[in-house]
C-alpha cells in the first residue's frame, strides 16, 4: 500500500514538474524569510497521509551520526531518520534540505525524502527543531558555519516555512 502511494506521488511529480527549493529572501538578521511549501510537496504529503506536526527523530548530518558535536555549513544537508516518521518513512530514510547559519539560530528546511529501498524521492516540507523550536548554535570555525552541541533533533512536517 505504501509503495503504491509513493509511486502515485512520483507520477504526480513527473506530471507537475519537479520543483526544488527556490531562492529564499533573507531577513535582516540573515535568517531565511517565509517560503511557501510547493504545491507538489503539499499534494505528495496529502497522498501519503502526512499531517502538519508529524514528527520523527533525525540525525542532522548523515555523515556524522551519533557525534557529540557537529559543524554544519550554509547550503545543502543530508539527514538520516533515526525513528520513523509516521507510517510512511522508516528509520534510515534520508532527508535533503538546506541550512542557514547566518541568523541567531540555525535553520534547516527539508524539501525531499528518499527511502533507502530504491523508491524514488518524494517532495516534502519539513524543518529541524529542538526544544523551544530552535537550533541553538555556537559560531563555527569559518564564515557560513556553526557548531551544534548535539547531532539529533526532531524533523517536523510543515505546510509552509515561516
Amino acid at each position: 500500500m505504501i509503495a503504491r502511494r509513493i509511486a502515485a506521488v512520483v507520477g504526480l511529480g513527473f506530471l507537475l514538474g519537479c520543483v526544488g527549493p527556490g531562492m529564499v529572501a533573507l531577513r535582516p538578521d540573515g535568517s531565511p524569510g517565509p517560503e511557501p511549501c510547493p504545491r507538489e510537496a503539499l499534494r505528495a504529503m496529502e497522498i501519503l497521509g502526512l499531517l502538519v506536526g508529524d514528527t520523527g527523530s533525525i540525525d542532522l548530518d548523515a555523515n556524522k551520526i551519533d557525534a557529540s558535536t557537529i559543524t554544519v555549513y550554509d547550503g545543502p544537508i543530508e539527514s538520516a531518520l533515526e525513528r520513523g516518521l509516521s507510517h510512511v518513512f522508516p528509520p534510515a530514510t534520508n532527508f535533503y534540505g538546506k541550512v542557514w547559519t547566518s541568523g541567531p539560530w540555525i535553520v534547516i528546511r527539508y524539501y525531499e525524502a528518499r527511502r533507502l529501498d530504491g523508491t524514488p524521492a518524494v517532495p516534502i516540507c519539513a524543518v529541524a527543531r529542538r526544544g523551544g523550536d530552535e537550533l541553538k548554535k555556537i559560531p563555527g570555525p569559518a564564515r557560513g558555519s556553526a557548531v551544534l552541541d548535539f547531532s539529533e533533533a526532531l524533523i517536523v512536517i510543515v505546510d509552509s516555512f515561516r
